[in-house]
């Protein structure tokens, strides 16, 4: 099994061991080290090669949303806070995941599955492609063919050059930024709403000033830059 280095960062070292505690129960991670300073972190950085960041938000010097955009160039970002306003925010930085503390176990092995399914995905880019009919798109893994109808596609995630489309029941991987699939005229039901979000406008249940909630509840952040075209077509 592939391990993922990854550093662990709050200057609240209480919650600090905890991440520190959970995360060592999942194999997947090698702990390259964990820091109470943004600017220790930042140094390790640039001596080890990380693949996941896990960040408190409101931290001394350097807040967890100035360390990422220092540290963009590292795939995974996952922020452990108290502070659920930033949520928006923080997902303009390519963020995988947003937790909001107290952290829980069960809530963590929600992020780890994630992680490993965004790590598979970026392995395995070069094996995706897809071509569309006229309601269906064919979405190609490995030497198969998987016949997917757009119309039960909930809603588009972005995870850099990937994206994931959304059903009921599977989440399927397709090798095509967010933007160039919107242009799509198959994808002209969606509605950007995010960096990292288009929803197809039958799935939405409610509409609010910083989430949109679709009928399965599951509620997707509203992105600032996109927040008047998100109220103007929902």
């Amino acid at each position: 099994m592939k391990k993922f280095n990854c550093i662990i960062v709050d200057d609240d070292e209480v919650a600090r061991l905890k991440v520190v505690s959970i995360a060592r129960k999942f194999s997947v991670f090698n702990i390259i080290g964990h820091y109470s300073s943004p600017v220790a972190a930042f140094s390790v950085s640039e001596k080890e090669p990380i693949d996941v960041l896990f960040l408190d938000i409101d931290m001394p010097a350097l807040s967890g949303l100035q360390l990422r955009k220092k540290l963009m160039d590292i795939p995974v970002c996952v922020f452990i806070t108290s502070h659920p306003e930033h949520a928006a925010e923080s997902f303009e930085l390519e963020t995988l995941d947003f937790i909001v503390k107290p952290l829980r176990e069960e809530r963590f092995a929600q992020t780890v599955a994630r992680i490993e399914e965004f790590m598979e995905v970026k392995h395995k880019a070069d094996l995706y492609e897809a071509s569309f009919g006229d309601d269906f798109i064919y979405i190609k893994d490995g030497y198969e063919k998987v016949k997917v109808k757009l119309h039960d596609i909930w809603y588009v995630e972005a995870l850099k050059d990937y994206c994931i489309l959304v059903t009921a029941h599977k989440r399927y991987c397709v090798f095509s930024g967010i933007g160039n699939l919107l242009k799509e005229d198959h994808f002209k039901s969606f509605v950007r709403i995010h960096r990292s979000y288009a929803v197809q406008k039958q799935f939405v249940e409610k509409v609010g000033t910083q989430t949109v909630t679709l009928i399965n509840e599951i509620s997707l952040p509203i992105g600032n830059s996109f927040k008047e075209n998100a109220l103007e077509k929902l």
